[in-house]
């Protein structure tokens, strides 16, 4: 009587578990990462290459994403007044991200993914891009290893980079960070005045809001492994 064949294979998941769970533990898909994603149109419109760009972000599998643009408002004043809209709605508000994109940045396909491996341990994190012009500089601000300011300094490549401040270009911000009654409102300024009892400041609005957050005591970092290219919208060349 022939023996009987008997076949059993535990699958490339069971092999090895330890393994399996931190690759599970890096993408947070367990996790809630409900997102939505604000876009300021100052004209009221979107380049092409933008918007084909945005139809090709992948988003985390089984999550909410949602999209709104913000129209024909100065930029600070739009994004205080929609995440203030978002927070008095009663389901958008139990959502667990934000994620502002400029109107004229590119970003990579799995940008977002990336973003959010590391939001156990920062607060506000964005991907890399450069002021435009040949003279560019990279939008991270405040380099922790140095005095308290928002200088902006060469990061490393392809690490995660914490930092006093961040730009806005592509960047995830904990929802709850605006929940916080420490955080002022109006949440973002374009700041340019000068006080007797503190002399001269200047803000943009990514900033006046990154200095606020920090002493609030949250953590901040750019992921240089996010390259996010900066276009001209009249020339289409990207910096």
């Amino acid at each position: 009587m022939a023996e009987q064949e008997h076949f059993y294979d535990a699958g490339y998941h069971n092999s090895n578990l330890q393994l399996t769970q931190e690759r599970i533990g890096r993408t947070k898909n367990y996790q809630d990462q409900s997102t939505i994603c604000l876009m300021p149109t100052p004209t009221g419109y979107v380049h092409h290459k933008v918007i084909s760009n945005m139809m090709g972000l992948m988003i985390p599998m089984n999550q909410k994403f949602h999209r709104i643009f913000i129209p024909k408002m100065e930029v600070g004043e739009g994004y205080s007044k929609t995440i203030q809209d978002i927070l008095n709605d009663p389901h958008l508000s139990t959502w667990k991200y934000i994620l502002t994109w400029e109107w004229d940045n590119l970003v990579p396909p799995d940008g977002l993914l990336k973003l959010l491996e590391n939001t156990d341990k920062y607060d506000i994190i964005g991907g890399i891009y450069w002021t435009k012009g040949e003279a560019g500089m990279p939008m991270i601000y405040g380099n922790l290893q140095g005095e308290m300011n928002f200088r902006p300094f060469m990061p490393p490549a392809e690490q995660i980079v914490p930092c006093r401040g961040t730009a806005m270009g592509f960047t995830l911000y904990k929802l709850d960070i605006f929940k916080d009654p420490n955080i002022p409102r109006p949440f973002f300024k374009t700041l340019q005045e000068y006080d007797p009892s503190v002399g001269a400041r200047a803000y943009t609005q990514d900033l006046y809001f990154a200095e606020n957050a920090g002493k609030a005591g949250y953590k901040q970092a750019i992921d240089t492994r996010v390259k996010v290219g900066h276009m001209d919208l009249n020339s289409e060349f990207v910096w």
